[in-house]
């Protein structure tokens, strides 16, 4: 992996990477990912309109720094060996429930082993952002 000026970037552990000055940058912000990463994110918003964490419609209106603005969660954390700019890898998120999930990878329960699927919908909800303005 190379930064914009084709230097080499050591990949640290957690999915970072390292700058020969020692500067560490997340993955998904590396030169060579971050067109492909904003390329999937405009396929998700075009595609996706309900939160992939609690289920809930994404008002696509309602700007960022407000809670209920639209984000992109990676379903596997980086910090856990996601890939970065993996289709299969992000989904649709309000931005309060990304920021609840940090860098959790959650597994629903079920009876069955082969029907194991990993989930983000069982976070707990602690407020209702609906009423905030």
């Amino acid at each position: 992996m190379t930064n914009e000026n084709n230097t080499p970037l050591k990949v640290m552990k957690g999915g970072m990477t390292k700058a020969p000055r020692g500067k560490a940058q997340r993955a998904d912000r590396a030169a060579g990912v971050r067109p492909e990463f904003e390329r999937l994110r405009k396929i998700i918003y075009s595609t996706q309109t309900v939160c992939g964490i609690c289920g809930k419609p994404v008002d696509f209106s309602i700007k960022p720094p407000h809670p209920l603005s639209p984000t992109i969660d990676h379903i596997i954390p980086l910090a856990k060996g996601g890939a970065p700019a993996d289709l299969s890898n992000l989904q649709l998120a309000h931005r309060i429930c990304n920021l609840q999930k940090k860098n959790k990878i959650l597994v629903a329960e079920v009876k069955d082993e082969r029907e194991k699927q990993i989930s983000n919908r069982i976070l707990p909800q602690h407020a209702d952002w609906t009423k905030q303005s």
